[in-house]
């Protein structure tokens, strides 16, 4: 449990495993909080057309326990109590969860995990807090010279880094105050570095002084002969003085009898918003008194660099709200807003103008902006930065960075009353601060839900399903099952004869290859599978493959042997094989009755052969070069459910469904992009027209 993120982890599995052991955890409930339980058809309708298909299907394999029998009926009699703890900004602690069915605490998670899986973690940590104590869901501040007091000088000191947080400052402040300030030496691996490293610490092996090897995984290669050097560190010769520190991010190449022997440290960002601006400015160089005071425009320096702290803990913020917070997560880190802070000072001295322009180009596309590859996520990045790079920051009191108010940067003062401001701030930051949709904290959620229940999944051993019955039962039943549902290969050489390839019809020859792979996955899932079955019994012997198989079913995960082969998917595995099922039916129907007058965009294996088949089409029939041409497209009135209404394909192009909006939705009205409504967080498109 060394990163934050693992920590409620570790808590969570102490508890339960305590709680197991005095009888008060079933194994097969725990089974079903982390997996939703196992699963491919659920007969009975859902209630309420406001409860999500996979709230209900979790629901209905939850009445199949035995302390949840009748579960399905209470739902249908509550189905009002049941809609007041959806909507409920905090379910976890709604009165009708609490008392409604009679369930302990730890079933509570249950019901909260098939309704609301997003507010699972503060639900965990409820249910730590008041099995445990608050301490086991508090954790210990970082604290260096603790690390220090446990470490000799034969045992290294690790420093596990993470995106966002550079330890290098800190320690060498430490080493000052420890009096080897003047001594330590720093060296950052990489080619060559090696011989170097080497000849450092064998001077401060006999020396008495401290080594500082930075960037461990860079050096792969290494790697050996840093662990024969630790291995060979004897009390008897070292100095007692002699101190090694490593720094290294997460690496399979690092030596783990180093790292088993060794003093771990992280030293992560801060998580929340206003935790990030006070670290800030608690750290140096704003705590410098000579530094915060030395700006000769005060009052514009001192609130643009709140500005500047706010935006930092922003872009860092965003990460946690994944592809909707950015493209692709960048390590923007401190030292990024040290050099930034510098260069503001700088301006502000040498111009009486305020030098936006400049600042702005500087931070925006060097400091923060070098780091970033995708031209959206520049984009994003500039436009943020402006909302605190302006004139109205500095000349307007009232000038806030986000429509509540709640934030905004306070008119001059002393350092002590910017520390106070930004204590006063909100602990958890709401999404519009980020310049998100309320929704976004539902993604961000259930994406930290996901990631705390399939690391706990990893740490577990394989496990019974439920009383009474054996995972090879279980796998069994749940093979057959699938076997049952997943159809026969398709026949290429009837496709072929039916759908010959010819000039100017391009989706002949898309059909015939989504065949080919359709063919390839489905003989995998199948084989696999009669194969599992025949394991079972101990007809054919149980490989490493099907092992691994087996071990995702049973926690109803698909398996890797059929990710390999398979279209990407985050579906889980009962999802999986309806969704497969419902595209080899497209498929057939294709085969059965002709080309489709509207085409399920997103039912393709390979969706970029089907665009290229739409362009080659239009080129071959109007003869123009298909490398001249670009998609333009047409939002239709027709519901994406109701795309059986069209009857006859367009002149020119292809009409297409199965396209979905993330964070906005398509104004049916104004026939324009909106914002979401509450609580939905995908908007199925109407039908497409493809020109």
């Amino acid at each position: 449990s060394l990163f934050e993120k693992d920590k409620l982890l570790f808590a969570m599995l102490l508890c339960v495993n305590l709680l197991k052991q005095d009888g008060r955890v079933d194994e097969s409930e725990w089974t079903f909080l982390l997996t939703g339980g196992i699963g491919l058809d659920n007969p009975h309708a859902v209630p309420a057309p406001w409860l999500p298909r996979k709230a209900w299907d979790e629901l209905c394999r939850l009445a199949d326990m035995p302390r949840f029998v009748g579960l399905r009926d209470f739902v249908h009699s509550h189905i009002d109590d049941f809609k007041a703890m959806y909507d409920d900004a905090k379910p976890q602690a709604h009165p009708f969860l609490a008392s409604g069915g009679g369930w302990d605490r730890f079933q509570q998670m249950l019901v909260l995990r098939c309704v609301r899986p997003d507010k699972i973690v503060p639900a965990v940590q409820d249910f730590v807090s008041n099995e445990m104590g608050r301490k086991f869901i508090e954790p210990p501040p970082f604290d260096l010279a603790g690390a220090f007091a446990d470490s000799h000088s034969c045992i290294p000191l690790i420093f596990v880094l993470s995106p966002g947080a550079d330890p290098t400052g800190a320690l060498l402040k430490f080493a000052d105050d420890q009096g080897y300030g003047a001594t330590l030496q720093t060296l950052s691996l990489g080619q060559g570095q090696g011989p170097i490293a080497m000849k450092m610490i064998e001077r401060a092996v006999k020396e008495g002084t401290w080594v500082v090897l930075q960037n461990c995984h860079l050096a792969v290669s290494w790697m050996p002969t840093l662990e024969r050097l630790c291995e060979e560190l004897n009390p008897d010769s070292v100095h007692p003085s002699f101190r090694l520190w490593l720094t290294s991010y997460p690496s399979p190449h690092f030596p783990v009898t180093v790292l088993q022997n060794g003093v771990k440290m992280t030293n992560e960002p801060p998580a929340g918003l206003r935790a990030n601006v006070l670290r800030s400015y608690l750290n140096d160089p704003i705590s410098d008194a000579a530094f915060f005071t030395g700006c000769a425009t005060a009052p514009r320096w001192e609130k643009l660099l709140f500005s500047l702290c706010f935006f930092h803990a922003i872009i860092q913020e965003r990460r946690k709200f994944g592809p909707l917070g950015w493209n692709i997560p960048y390590e923007f880190n401190e030292s990024d807003l040290r050099i930034s802070m510098r260069q503001m000072q700088m301006f502000l001295n040498d111009y009486e103008e305020l030098p936006l322009d400049a600042l702005t180009y500087l931070s925006g596309q060097c400091n923060y902006g070098g780091r970033v590859t995708d031209d959206w996520d520049r984009r994003l990045l500039v436009s943020l930065l402006a909302i605190f790079y302006s004139r109205r920051t500095v000349e307007d009191d009232t000038y806030t960075f986000s429509p509540s108010g709640t934030y905004f940067a306070p008119p001059k003062g002393t350092f002590e009353s910017y520390v106070e401001y930004i204590k006063s701030l909100p602990q958890i930051a709401h999404p519009e601060v980020f310049g998100l949709h309320a929704n976004a904290d539902i993604s961000k959620d259930q994406k930290q839900t996901n990631e705390l229940f399939d690391s706990i999944l990893l740490t577990l051993p394989r496990q019974a399903s439920g009383k009474g019955r054996s995972a090879n039962d279980t796998i069994s039943e749940l093979a057959s099952d699938i076997l049952a549902q997943v159809p026969k290969p398709f026949d290429p050489e009837v496709v072929a004869t039916k759908f010959p390839v010819t000039y100017g019809e391009s989706m002949n020859t898309v059909l015939t290859q989504e065949i080919v792979r359709f063919n390839n996955l489905t003989n995998v899932i199948r084989g696999s599978l009669e194969n599992i079955k025949k394991a079972i019994v101990g007809l054919v012997v149980m490989s490493s493959e099907l092992e691994g198989v087996f071990n995702s079913m049973l926690v109803g995960k698909v398996p890797a042997m059929w990710e390999a082969r398979s279209y990407p998917s985050l579906k889980p595995l009962g999802s999986y094989v309806r969704d497969l099922c419902q595209r080899l039916a497209f498929l057939q129907d294709w085969i059965d009755h002709g080309t489709p007058r509207v085409f399920w965009l997103s039912g393709f294996y390979f969706t970029q052969a089907f665009l290229t088949g739409a362009q080659q089409n239009f080129a071959r029939k109007h003869k123009i070069p298909i490398d001249h041409l670009v998609f333009d497209f047409h939002v239709t009135s027709i519901e994406a459910d109701k795309h059986s209404t069209i009857t006859t394909a367009p002149e020119d192009g292809v009409h297409v469904y199965g396209m979905y909006l993330e964070g906005a939705r398509w104004d049916r009205e104004a026939k324009v992009v909106g914002e979401s409504l509450p609580k939905v967080l995908y908007d199925a498109l109407p039908v497409l027209l493809l020109l």
